[in-house]
């Protein structure tokens, strides 16, 4: 008959604090992922999230989020690190942003809930001092005038003057989904005027090839628009490939 597993011994040469680290269900603090190189970060910074998109099929990105920051011409550009609430609630909001480095970009899951705040006044003097790349939340937000201001880019789903609770639970640095848009910790989170787009870490250099790529091929089209030189079989040879007779 096997002896059994002495247990003793066994959580005697655990890694310390190992076997005590039981999360309550519902939490989970894992630590800040480190991102792209800051040369790649530099690189996206102030590229339009339309030829990011363009680059990565068109097809990823938020539906639903508005800007709360009132200049048009405002960006965010970092790494993620991102948080799972419950629908009103922002413990896992304060802790977060106590993890948060400079240039980071925080990513919210609030289920959509607009019946809460999530953030406002008092957390983006928080983030100014943090230096934060900005905030992406699928949530409310309150105390509009204030992220109206310069100095902090924010996208939100809502708004509502009606405060959080701060019981939780929530996770913090896991995969979340954001206004459909799934963010792991650590993606290059890029948002302009006209949305959020995420990049995975391990693809960006090789997204911001093929956007300055893109970039390069609408100048010229632009170009050809502006002095009438474009050429008629640009959309002729498409029509004609769907039997069309042109």
């Amino acid at each position: 008959m096997t002896a059994p597993a002495n247990t003793t011994t066994a959580n005697a040469n655990a890694t310390p604090g190992e076997s005590s680290k039981q999360w309550p269900p519902g939490y989970r603090i894992n630590p800040r992922a480190e991102g792209p190189a800051a040369e790649v970060i530099a690189g996206f910074n102030g590229l339009p999230a339309a030829a990011i998109g363009d680059a990565m099929s068109r097809n990823i990105g938020t539906v639903g989020l508005r800007q709360y920051h009132a200049r048009l011409d405002t960006t965010l550009c970092g790494p993620a690190l991102t948080v799972r609430v419950r629908p009103g609630d922002n413990l896992m909001i304060h802790k977060a942003l106590m993890m948060a480095q400079p240039g980071d970009v925080v990513v919210i899951d609030g289920g959509g809930d607009v019946s809460q705040a999530l953030v406002g006044g008092l957390m983006r003097t928080t983030c100014i001092a943090k230096k934060l790349g900005g905030l992406v939340i699928d949530g409310a937000i309150r105390d509009l005038t204030e992220w109206a201001e310069e100095g902090m880019p924010i996208f939100a789903r809502g708004h509502t003057h009606r405060g959080p609770s701060k019981d939780g639970p929530g996770e913090i640095n896991i995969p979340v989904c954001v206004a459909g848009l799934v963010v792991q910790p650590g993606d290059l989170v890029v948002g302009d005027a006209d949305g959020v787009i995420a990049i995975p870490a391990a693809e960006a250099a090789e997204v911001l090839a093929k956007t300055q790529a893109h970039l390069a091929k609408e100048a010229k089209i632009r170009e050809q628009n502006k002095t009438g030189t474009s050429d008629p079989e640009r959309f002729d040879a498409v029509l004609r490939a769907k039997g069309l007779p042109v």
